[in-house]
Parts: structure tokens; C-alpha cells; sequence
């Protein structure tokens, strides 16, 4: 099989993903999912699905609920035989219509979502993610003096005393704290970050919050992100508008990994 061969895929609602291989690979074939390494790095996470007979005389491999992946991007390889040199899949139909609604759906702690997506140079992979707990971003309105956040929290339940907190990147100790509000839920929250309140916390030098949920005085930081739907990379796709206050300009946005922050920096 080449490297343009297409597999197709198709996720469910309880994360079970079916891989469809059309060629027919000889018997004992195997699909492998690697965890791609950081820079530098080696490998150090495998997972190897059987390709079993399909009904349409195809091959098809099935990445259960319960096989865990490790937070990060798996690429997607056929061997054509235990053993074999391993060949990058090119992707067929992805089914994702059931990741569409995941947000809302309680997710229970720890939360294990997997994406596949079409990499940059066009094959397939799957983007997952692991956590102990999980704020989940709703709506997100930006005007001219703040922006205001909702999320729910999945994995855990908000306690008295639980809070938003932004952290300023590479200084631990810049944290802000502004006033949440938490539904009768105890799941759904909502908090509203001025737009002068933070770019004075910031500096001249500009910054990035991070932002979190503490959901009980003691409990540790749970980010707020969006992983719960068919969107594998959000940074480029959910751009929100900028708000100038003084000399500095706020924007809220998606990083790399789906994680929520805001951006202050000079105006130009």
C-alpha cells in the first residue's frame, strides 16, 4: 500500500473510533498509533490496533473508549504485517457528527477526549487529550471595557470558595482573581475580566493569562479549554476581536493545545 492510500474513520459518542482501511493488507496487518515526540525527543509512546476483516471485504481496526491515549498528537501508520515499515495514512471520511454536541454531555473525571484531524502535510492523526477534571468554554463576548467568560466543569463539582483565576505566563505569582458567579449547578460558571484591570496588572512589556478554575479552596487549578467538540486545532479557526484600553491592546484566544488565555500587548 502506498502513502496516498485513504482510511477512513468514525468516532462515536462514547470516543470509540473505527478505522476503515479499504486496500486489503495481508492477514495479521496492524494499524499503529504513535505519539509524536517533542523536538529532540524519542519516541516513547506506542499503540497497536489488529486490522480485522470488514464487511466490505476491507480492513478495519477500532480504537475502543477505554484505551487511553496520552495528551498530545498520535500519528496514524499501517503495517502491512507485524514487523512491517510503517506507512503514513492519508484520511478518507471522518465521521465526527457525534463529537458535535460533546459539550453537553457530562464527562466524567479523568476526561479522555481523541480527535482524528488531517495533519499540515496532509495525513492522519489523532489529537487527545487527558485530564483529572475539565472547564469546558462556552460563550465568550468581548467588548469594549472587558471580556466575559461561561464554561462548566466536568470531572468535579464547584465548592464554596471556588474561583477563576488568570496567571500571568512565566510568573507564578502574577495571579488575578476576579469575581465569578456560579450556577445552581454546581458545574456552570461565569466571570467577567475588565480589560484596565488587567492591563495595568500586566506591565508595560504586555503578557499572557492563563486562564483556570479553582473549583474548592484547596483543589488544584483546573485550565479552561475547549475540547469538547470536532474541532482538533481551534487557535486559527475561533478568533475573537481585540479591545485597546490605554496603550495596550486584549484580545481572548485558543492556544495550540485548545487551552483558554488572553493576550495583552502594546498597541501598535
Amino acid at each position: 500500500m502506498s502513502t496516498e492510500a485513504r482510511v477512513g474513520c468514525a468516532v462515536d459518542a462514547d470516543g470509540r473510533i473505527t478505522f476503515d482501511v479499504p486496500a486489503r493488507p495481508a492477514e495479521g496487518g496492524q494499524l499503529l498509533l504513535r505519539l509524536r515526540p517533542k523536538k529532540g525527543q524519542p519516541e516513547n509512546a506506542l499503540h497497536v490496533l489488529d486490522l480485522e476483516p470488514a464487511e466490505d471485504g476491507g480492513r478495519r481496526a477500532v480504537l475502543g473508549p477505554d484505551a487511553v491515549l496520552a495528551e498530545g498528537r498520535w500519528d496514524v501508520y499501517l503495517l502491512r504485517e507485524q514487523g512491517a515499515r510503517r506507512e503514513r495514512l492519508r484520511p478518507g471520511l471522518r465521521d465526527l457528527r457525534a463529537l458535535v454536541d460533546g459539550h453537553l454531555r457530562d464527562r466524567p473525571a479523568p476526561l479522555a477526549v481523541r480527535i482524528p484531524y488531517v495533519t499540515k502535510d496532509g495525513h492522519l492523526a489523532v489529537r487527545a487529550w487527558l485530564r483529572p477534571a475539565h472547564a469546558e468554554a462556552d460563550g465568550i463576548d468581548v467588548t469594549d471595557r472587558s471580556i466575559t467568560l461561561s464554561a462548566r466543569l466536568h470531572g468535579a463539582s464547584l465548592r464554596d470558595g471556588a474561583a477563576v483565576h488568570l496567571r500571568l505566563r512565566g510568573s507564578g505569582d502574577t495571579v488575578r482573581t476576579p469575581a465569578s458567579r456560579v450556577a445552581d449547578d454546581g458545574r456552570t460558571f461565569s466571570v467577567t475580566i475588565t480589560h484596565e484591570e488587567l492591563a495595568a496588572a500586566t506591565g508595560a512589556g504586555g503578557g499572557v493569562w492563563n486562564v483556570f478554575v479553582r473549583p474548592a479552596p484547596e483543589a488544584p487549578l483546573v485550565r479552561v479549554a475547549r475540547l469538547l467538540d470536532d474541532v482538533a486545532d481551534r487557535k486559527e479557526v475561533f478568533v475573537y476581536p481585540t479591545a485597546t484600553v490605554g496603550g495596550s491592546v486584549v484580545r481572548p484566544y485558543y492556544t495550540v493545545d485548545n487551552d483558554l488565555s488572553v493576550e495583552v500587548r502594546q498597541a501598535d
